[in-house]
């Protein structure tokens, strides 16, 4: 697969250009990020032999003819990305979030020639945090997710943590199951109790200077608890999800949300 990758000069887009030009059956031949453009990839992401040099449009990918393109931009750039993919049949490989429902019917219309992927997380062990939270949550009575991320991240609750805690809820209503009320009748500290999240799951964002991402789902019912949690000590920890959903999205049709499906899950 001859790939292009959005986003190319940061945190995430670099490890992305280094995990593609390291994998056998990838070929990493353009790059954007308009806010380096000019630069080698040789050099901005340490890729020993790489001639892709960093462009700013998207006629970079049209001349590198590039199959798949992966995206770890924001939601704004990346809605643009997106639709550019889908007018012109290459693939997607997403891994932004915060896209409206109305723009998710925009994708969901706009891909016919193309597939898409959007996963609010890459790294295997997090799918299947996910996976196993949402097997247990009709099982139990109370439930709530904590996730910490890094000082940098604008937006909370995470992608990963409103996605949990979605299929969670939607396993519970499907199971006709509910969680207890409630006890808090006073919070001395607005917001202490969390963000209430579908299904009155709580949901409480963390954000710490030291970490990269982590994740627990508790779980609790009479005399027992289940604690699931995932930690991300590294953004490397991403790379073998998106590497696999590169190779692989020819062969899954249309919109797809969660790598799920490439996992055989």
């Amino acid at each position: 697969m001859r790939v292009g990758v959005f986003g190319a000069a940061g945190r995430m887009g670099s490890e992305v250009c280094r995990a593609v030009s390291a994998d056998p059956g990838l070929t990493l031949v353009a790059a954007i990020d308009p806010f380096h453009a000019g630069e080698a990839l040789s050099e901005s992401a340490a890729i020993t032999g790489s001639d892709v040099v960093i462009a700013a449009s998207y006629d970079a990918f049209l001349a590198a003819d590039v199959q798949v393109a992966i995206d770890f931009t924001h939601a704004e750039a990346a809605h643009a990305n997106l639709l550019w993919c889908a007018a012109n049949g290459v693939h997607a490989v997403v891994g932004t979030t915060g896209f409206t429902a109305a723009q998710i019917d925009e994708f969901r219309a706009a891909f016919t020639k193309s597939n898409c992927l959007i996963a609010p997380n890459f790294a295997i062990g997090a799918v299947l945090m996910m996976r196993f939270a949402e097997m247990a949550a009709p099982f139990f009575e109370t439930a709530e997710i904590i996730e910490f991320h890094h000082d940098k991240k604008i937006d909370a609750p995470s992608g990963t943590a409103t996605a949990t805690a979605q299929r969670m809820a939607d396993r519970m209503i499907e199971a006709n199951r509910k969680l207890a009320d409630d006890p808090t009748q006073k919070e001395v500290y607005a917001g202490a109790r969390g963000g209430l999240g579908p299904a009155d799951i709580r949901v409480h964002a963390v954000r710490m200077r030291g970490m990269v991402a982590h994740q627990e789902v508790i779980l609790g019912t009479t005399g027992q608890t289940l604690v699931i949690r995932h930690d991300t000590t590294d953004r490397t920890s991403f790379m073998p999800g998106v590497v696999l959903a590169a190779k692989r999205i020819a062969q899954v049709p249309g919109l797809v949300f969660g790598l799920d499906p490439y996992l055989d899950l």
